[in-house]
Formats: structure tokens, C-alpha cells, sequence
């Protein structure tokens, strides 16, 4: 049942002579989450009426099982146990309808007849974990079988290739799955599959007394051991229910247990095994699963291929081919396909006919795949893939009850959710934020703090609008983040604290400076204004003591990234706009002397840091610091400086160039001169070649700039035919980096006006506007064409004459 449990593949136990008051007890050995196993289990408790249920699972969740029967409680749901000193040291018990122990708990509770937990407490698991770690790294108790995988790690495909079957999901499902109300008898089920699990363990305890060592060996026996010790304690725990309950014992257990307890070695031997285990406290409680994280896809060791298509056998009271296929349409006609109920009947005849044909009592889901495949789908697997992600594994996520145990902080979180109408959901979606309004921007706030705990419920991702009022984020709910609550409990009992708290924590330990920026934009966007001070108090204090201009240039973009926010969220970022100021102005200081001698990785990633500068600066003129002056002004002075110096890299002077020809600081005739001079004979081509990166590669817009200003155009054509033939391998691949960033039109473009020559090509770029690309005169037949859509914008139904629209403010 958990990550630390190897029975989950297992088949059956027997209950020869069990059942009766004060005799031997009734074994029920079952495949964890199987349906056929959870309807044998409830038709062998409702024949038996036992005075007590014992299920596999940790004690310590005795007080939670009454939870199970709460309205509010649906399945899937796990246990977590977590460890009090380690949350993040965590184990899940995971049960879904169709689970023969969930059956079990509520077969109990709704016949008012005890029900406990009977494996090892979670306290020794939880501690063996631990020890395990810090010994290697590994987990063996999250690996079950793992030493032994044609048995001990998955006895079904054991048992099915015993039985001549290579699918070990087909065979269970003629074996037991497929096996009518009472056929053989209610116990007829648990007694066969015992036989054959018995004999699977005779042969792997022969195996082992003729196994050498070595490391798969000495693993092998490190998890035997502990299956050992399981099997001791559940059979001490069965003969403790046996001394007190005279009507009978019910154990529903893996059915790789079942031969072990069985078996009835001396009490003392048990309890010789059970001594002296290690320990460590531990918390219970229910917390919500999915059905996605039951199959084997994601690593659950218990897992199943199909959860979705078993919890339909479980519900399905009869005809369950036709109604599955009846899902299947309606899933199908949501996505626009054309499927009719003819398609629903033939689809099942096929699959009727398939499982005839291979000797099948009933159609499973190869065969009803199959037939989706061949009459709904058409032949094509792209709608079928469909079918399986959502219907075959499914996206179903549980609930439990408000009274479920639960840290201060989930209490807190599930208060806002509520309040914030923000439902955790397994299935994948976008969610768009108008921060203007005040609903959103309190999820905005709880999904950016959350991501400062550590709980990745909600991840940002590029919003369609460009408004810092926006924000759009993919949500995704995933069982494993019940743990990560639990663990980020330590910094407090509401969501607001322990952001707040973890923060703070972070820009102490925050190893850079642009770590403690980023942090200081993470605690603004999750409106955090009590750790927002000491973090700009510990970010004033690092940035003093840093000198190295790298550092400060890629601490500015955050920090003033930052101030963006401050009017929508009504933030004060006046503190922000000074340090952000202070950092700029040592940068202007800093970065000439720091941009020389530098080689070709270290330019390039000077290269980079320019341009976020100067992002950052243009960004600063909206917020200015008082006593800083015109921060733009002293940039292109900066920039200025780096374009004239012959020590500066050239891929760092050509940036340096485009930067102030886009800002309008340098004059088109001026660019084209400079240009001129780099390219020029005296110029090494390495060099040359470098400027050119800077000026137009970067997919910094310099394709249209070649393509729109013919003057550039011709002076990197004339520079690049007359570069030497020794010359030219060597500058080859920075070109060919620098043009292929292009955009494809543009790079097509540029390669026509090439082919056309010099003449040809000043009469397409150059007109008699004076306008490099632009004609003398309107071209009214183009403009005419865009009308339509113009009106379409301005929301006009009728279509006004063509004078409405001329000298129209748009």
C-alpha cells in the first residue's frame, strides 16, 4: 500500500478453516487496489461477520479510521505520516474505492465492528528511512522488491508467467477481475491465489539459500530482513485480536504476507524480531490523492496501469463495456470528434468479438482500446492517447474532511482557498490574474507566497498582456504537496508568517548578491512588508561590500523589475528605487574598466549584462531616486565611453552603438561612421566580426535594421567579401551565429537584396522620401485592405465610408 511496501503486486491469501469464533483467522490476501480483490473482500467479511478487521497499514492511523466514514471524505485518499522533527521525511498509504483495505474500513464501520492497523508502526519505517539516507542515499523501504524483481518485487507477473500469460494485467484480469458474484464460492478467489503465492515463496527461499554474496545479494537480504520484521509484528498483532475478540479475526493484507502469517512460529521468536527497532515521532493524517498517482507511470511501487479503467469495474454494476464506451463518446464528442451511438454499439460488438476470439471470458481493456481505436478513432492513436490520459488513468482527486488532523499551516491554507474560491485541482490549467481587482490579487498573493515555501502549486508563466496588472499561472495540485505544507509548518502557523519567516531566513543565507535581488522582487510581488525591510536592509549591506560589476548588473534587473509592481500593488518602493539608483550609479562607475581585457566567453557575458542594464535604466527613469540625478543621461554617457574604446571588446562596443542609435543618442550618419571604422582594413576579422555580433546580432531587431538601412547593409556586404581567405573559417562561425538568430523572412529578405546587387538594392531600400524603406507617397490600394480590420478594432458593425476612418485618432 505505501512507497515502503512490496505486496502491492501481489495476488491472494486463503482462509482454510478461518472465520470461525476462536479458531484460525480469516486470511484475506489481496492486490492492492484491485477491484476484483476489494468485491471478494467485501463478499467473504459480509459471509464471515468477523468481530474484528485487521488491515495492512501503520497503526498509529487507528484514531483516523471513524474519518472514512464522514460525508465529506472521497476517495482516493492517503494516510501521511510525516516525521514531528523532519516533515519532509514523509510515507503515504494511498487508497482508492476500489481498494480492498479502503472495503475493509468501510465494510467495519458500517457494521459497527472494530477495524486497526496491524503493520509496523510508521515510527520505526519513518526511522529506517532515515538511517538509509544517511548510509547511501537510497531508500529500500520506498523500493519494494527491488532486490529481487521476478518474485519478490512483482509476484503477479510471476504468478501469469507460471499460468503461460506474458501480460500480468490480462491474466489478473481473467483470474480474478473478471470473475462473477460468488463463482466458485466467496473464498474460492483468496484460497487459489494463496496456493500459488505459497509456492512462489518456497522457490524464492530456495533461491536464496543457494544465492552468494555481493551487493544485490547483501541489498536483497537488508529488505527481506525487514520483511521480516513486518510479518513478526502483524503476526503478534493477530494474536492479540484473537485473545480478545472471540467472533472471529479478519486480516485483508498483501497476499505476499499471507503464507508468513500463516505460519506460527513462537511468540517470543516475533518478539525478538520486533525489539529494538529505531523510532522516531510521527504524525497521522488523511490528505487528499488522485488517481494519476496511483498508476505505475508515476513510480508508485503498488501502482496500477489503469486506475481510471478499475474504478469503473468497481462502480459499474453491470454491462460495463458499453458503459465504458459510453464514456468514452462523450469524452470524444467534448473534443469535437463526430462519434454517434452506432460507434458506441459496433465498438462494442468488436470488442466482444476480440475477447471471443482470444479466449477470454469477458472483454478487458486491451480489447476495448483496441476497438476505440479501430470504430472511434478511426485507426489514429492521437485521440486515443487522449482517451487513456483521461479516462484510462484519469485526473479524479479525493477530498477529506475539515476535522482531519492537520498542521496550523494546511488549516490556514485551506481557509484561504476557500475564501479565495481557489480550489486545488490534479489536472493542469491556466489561470489569469487582473491584479486591479481584489479577489485576484489575493491569489496572486498566495500562490507567490507559497512558492517561497517551497510548495510549487502555482507556477508564473508569460501572460498575453504586457500590463504588470497581469499575471497569468499554471496550476497543478499534486498529492506529494501535502508534504511540502507539512514541512514549511516549522516556519509558522499561517501562510503570511511562514512566508514571512522564510524569507528573512533566505537573504541570510542567500550566497549572492543578485539571490538576495531576486528575493527582494519575491517578497514585493507576495506583498510581504515585514520581511521586505530586512531584506533590503541585508541587500543595502551587500551591495556596499561588493565590488565586482558582474554582481551589481545582474542584481539591478530584479531589484528594479520590482518597482513595476509598486503602484498596482500599492506598495511603498521608495526604499527599492534608492538601492536600485545606488546599484546604477556604481555599475556607471565600474563597468568601463571592468569591460577591458576580457576574452571571448567573458565578453559575451559582459554583452548580456550590458543590455540588462540598460532594461533596468530605462525602467528606473519611470521611478527616479531623488539625489541621483538623470540616471538615463549618465548611461549613454557610459555607453558612449564604451563605444569609442579601443580596450573594450568589440562585441561590447558594437552593443554599445545599437543601444544608443535605438535610445536616439546616436545619429544614424554617426552609427554608419563608426561602423565604417571597425570594418575598415585595419581592423583585425575576429575583431570586426565580434562588433557585428554586438551591433546586430543577439535577435536584438538587427536583421531589419540591415534590411530597412541599405547604407549598414552595404558596409558589412563590402566588409565581408573583402575578408582574406585565411581570415574567413576563423570569423565564419560567429557570423553564421549572429545572422542565423534572424528571423526566417528577414534572413530571406536580406539574402534577395544580396543577390541583387548594390544597384538594385539602393533603389528597393533608398527613396526619394529620404527614408531608408519608405516610398514619397501613400500607398492607398494597401491601406485600403487594412479598413476592414481596422474597423473590426475600433468596434464599428457597419462599415462607415472611408472618410471616417482618415485622420481618425487611433
Amino acid at each position: 500500500m505505501t512507497g515502503t511496501d512490496r505486496a502491492g503486486s501481489g495476488g491472494a491469501g486463503g482462509p482454510r478453516g478461518a472465520g470461525e469464533p476462536g479458531g484460525r483467522p480469516l486470511l484475506l490476501g489481496v492486490r492492492h487496489h484491485g477491484p476484483g480483490s476489494a468485491r471478494a473482500v467485501r463478499a467473504a467479511l459480509d459471509a464471515a461477520q468477523p468481530g474484528v478487521v485487521l488491515v495492512e497499514g501503520p497503526p498509529e492511523a487507528d484514531a483516523l479510521i471513524p474519518l472514512a466514514a464522514d460525508e465529506d471524505m472521497r476517495p482516493p485518499v492517503a494516510l501521511l505520516a510525516h516525521a514531528v522533527d523532519e516533515p519532509g521525511r514523509s510515507a503515504f498509504w494511498p487508497m482508492a474505492e476500489f481498494s480492498p483495505e479502503w472495503v475493509a474500513l468501510r465494510w467495519a464501520l458500517e457494521h459497527d465492528v472494530p477495524a486497526r492497523f496491524i503493520d509496523l508502526p510508521a515510527t520505526h519505517t519513518l526511522a529506517w528511512r532515515a538511517a538509509d539516507d544517511q548510509e547511501d542515499g537510497q531508500d529500500p523501504g520506498g523500493r519494494p522488491g527491488a532486490a529481487s524483481p521476478d518474485v519478490r518485487g512483482d509476484p503477479l507477473a510471476a504468478l501469469a508467467a507460471a499460468a503461460g500469460h506474458d501480460d500480468p494485467e490480462r491474466w489478473w484480469e481473467d483470474v480474478i477481475e473478471h470473475r462473477g458474484p460468488g463463482e466458485g464460492g466467496v473464498l474460492a478467489p483468496f484460497t487459489a491465489v494463496e496456493e500459488a503465492m505459497t509456492a512462489l515463496r518456497e522457490t524464492d527461499d530456495g533461491a536464496d539459500d543457494g544465492e552468494e554474496g555481493g551487493e544485490e545479494s547483501g541489498a536483497r537480504g537488508a529488505a527481506d530482513a525487514r520483511d521480516l520484521v513486518r510479518e513478526a509484528h502483524m503476526r503478534l498483532q493477530v494474536r492479540a485480536a484473537q485473545r480478545e475478540f472471540a467472533q472471529g479475526v479478519a486480516v485483508v493484507c498483501g497476499a505476499w504476507h499471507v503464507p508468513a502469517l500463516r505460519r506460527r512460529p513462537a511468540v517470543a521468536a516475533d518478539r525478538a524480531l520486533v525489539k529494538g527497532l529505531p523510532r522516531t515521532r510521527v504524525e497521522m493524517t488523511w490528505v487528499p490523492w488522485t488517481h494519476r498517482r496511483l498508476s505505475r507511470a508515476d513510480g508508485y511501487v503498488a501502482g496500477i496501469e489503469s486506475p481510471g479503467w478499475y474504478g469503473h469495474l468497481f462502480a459499474a454494476a453491470d454491462r460495463p463495456v458499453e458503459r465504458w464506451l459510453t464514456k468514452v463518446a462523450g469524452l470524444l464528442r467534448e473534443e469535437d470528434r463526430i462519434v454517434s451511438p452506432a460507434h458506441v454499439i459496433e465498438a462494442a460488438r468488436l470488442a466482444e468479438t476480440l475477447a471471443v476470439i482470444r479466449g477470454r471470458p469477458l472483454p478487458g481493456l486491451s480489447e476495448t482500446t483496441e476497438a476505440v481505436r479501430a470504430v472511434m478513432c478511426d485507426g489514429s492513436d492521437v485521440p486515443l492517447a487522449l482517451v487513456h490520459d483521461r479516462l484510462v488513468v484519469g485526473d479524479v482527486l479525493g477530498e477529506v474532511p475539515a476535522g482531519a488532523p492537520a498542521v496550523p499551516l494546511q488549516r490556514d491554507l485551506a481557509r484561504i482557498q476557500r475564501r479565495l474560491r481557489l480550489r486545488p485541482e490534479p489536472a493542469e490549467r491556466e489561470l489569469e490574474l487582473d491584479l486591479r481587482k481584489e479577489t485576484d490579487a489575493g491569489r496572486s498573493r498566495l500562490l507567490h507566497r507559497l512558492r517561497l515555501l517551497g510548495v510549487g502549486w502555482g507556477a508564473p508563466v508569460a501572460s498575453r498582456s504586457t500590463g504588470t496588472f497581469r499575471e497569468t499561472w499554471r496550476l497543478r495540485w499534486e498529492p506529494e504537496l501535502s508534504v511540502r505544507v507539512a514541512e514549511a509548518g516549522v516556519w509558522g502557523t499561517t501562510v503570511l508568517s511562514a512566508a514571512t519567516a522564510r524569507a528573512e531566513a533566505d537573504a541570510v543565507t542567500a550566497r549572492g548578491l543578485a539571490e538576495v535581488t531576486a528575493l527582494a522582487e519575491r517578497c514585493l510581488l507576495a506583498e510581504l512588508p515585514d520581511a521586505l525591510s530586512p531584506v533590503m536592509r541585508i541587500l543595502a549591506d551587500r551591495a556596499a561590500l561588493d565590488t565586482d560589476v558582474g554582481h551589481l548588473a545582474q542584481a539591478l534587473p530584479a531589484l528594479v523589475r520590482s518597482l513595476r509592481y509598486g503602484d498596482v500593488r500599492g506598495t511603498d518602493t521608495g526604499a527599492l528605487a534608492e538601492v536600485a539608483a545606488g546599484l546604477a550609479e556604481r555599475v556607471f562607475v565600474g563597468l568601463p574598466a571592468a569591460c577591458t581585457a576580457l576574452d571571448a566567453e567573458a565578453a559575451e557575458e559582459m554583452r548580456g549584462h550590458v543590455d540588462a542594464v540598460h532594461t533596468a535604466v530605462g525602467l528606473l527613469g519611470d521611478a527616479p531616486a531623488p539625489g541621483h540625478g538623470d540616471l538615463g543621461s549618465r548611461w549613454r554617457a557610459v555607453l558612449r565611453t564604451l563605444s569609442a574604446r579601443d580596450a573594450v571588446p568589440g562585441i561590447v562596443r558594437g552593443r554599445a552603438v545599437r543601444l544608443l542609435l535605438d535610445d536616439g543618442g546616436l545619429a544614424p550618419d554617426e552609427a554608419a561612421r563608426l561602423m565604417g571604422r571597425v570594418l575598415s582594413p585595419g581592423t583585425p576579422p575576429s575583431d570586426a566580426a565580434a562588433w557585428i555580433e554586438g551591433f546586430v546580432g543577439g535577435g536584438s531587431g538587427g536583421g531589419m535594421l540591415l534590411l530597412h538601412d541599405d547604407r549598414l547593409l552595404a558596409l558589412v556586404d563590402a566588409w565581408l567579401t573583402g575578408v582574406p581567405a585565411d581570415a574567413f573559417t576563423d570569423v565564419l562561425p560567429l557570423l553564421r551565429r549572429t545572422f542565423s538568430a534572424f528571423e526566417p523572412g528577414v534572413r530571406r529578405s536580406l539574402g534577395e537584396l544580396v543577390r541583387r546587387g548594390p544597384e538594385a538594392r539602393g533603389s528597393v531600400t533608398t527613396t526619394g522620401a529620404g527614408i531608408p524603406g519608405f516610398a514619397t507617397a501613400l500607398d492607398t490600394e494597401r491601406a485600403d485592405a487594412v479598413l476592414p480590420v481596422i474597423r473590426l478594432l475600433l468596434g464599428r458593425d457597419s462599415a462607415p465610408d472611408d472618410d471616417d476612418l482618415v485622420g481618425a485618432d487611433t
